[in-house]
C-alpha cells in the first residue's frame, strides 16, 4: 500500500471477508497434551479465524463471527502492521456466532 499522510478506511468488496488469526494459533496441545509446534506439517487441517470486515454481498457472515476455513485458500494482507487474511465467502466451511440458533450443540 502506498505510505500516505493519513489514513483511510478499507472496504471488502464483494463477497470477500477480511480475517485473522489469534496469534496464538501457532501451537496447539493434543488431547494428550503433547505441544504441537507452529511449524508441524498437518496435512488438510482447518483453521479458525476471526471475522474483521465484510464484503457487501456476504449473506451469513457478520464481523465479530469466527470462521472455520482451509489455510490453502486464502490470501495474506499486511495492513498497518497487522496481518490479516482475505477470504470468499464460500469458502468458509462453518460460522461461529452469537447469534447461530441452528447450529449443531457444539461451543467454541
Amino acid at each position: 500500500m502506498p505510505e500516505r499522510d493519513h489514513k483511510q478506511p478499507i472496504t471488502m468488496l464483494a463477497d470477500r471477508l477480511l480475517v485473522q488469526i489469534p496469534t496464538a494459533e501457532g501451537e496447539r496441545r493434543s488431547r494428550s497434551g503433547i505441544l504441537i509446534p507452529a511449524t508441524a506439517q498437518v496435512g488438510k487441517r482447518l483453521a479458525w479465524a476471526e471475522v474483521v470486515a465484510v464484503g457487501p454481498n456476504v449473506r451469513t457472515v457478520r464481523t465479530g463471527d469466527w470462521v472455520l476455513f482451509n489455510p490453502e485458500d486464502r490470501f495474506e494482507v499486511e495492513v498497518q502492521g497487522e496481518e490479516y487474511l482475505i477470504l470468499r465467502e464460500r469458502d468458509v466451511h462453518a460460522v461461529a456466532s452469537d447469534r447461530n440458533e441452528d447450529g449443531t450443540g457444539l461451543y467454541l
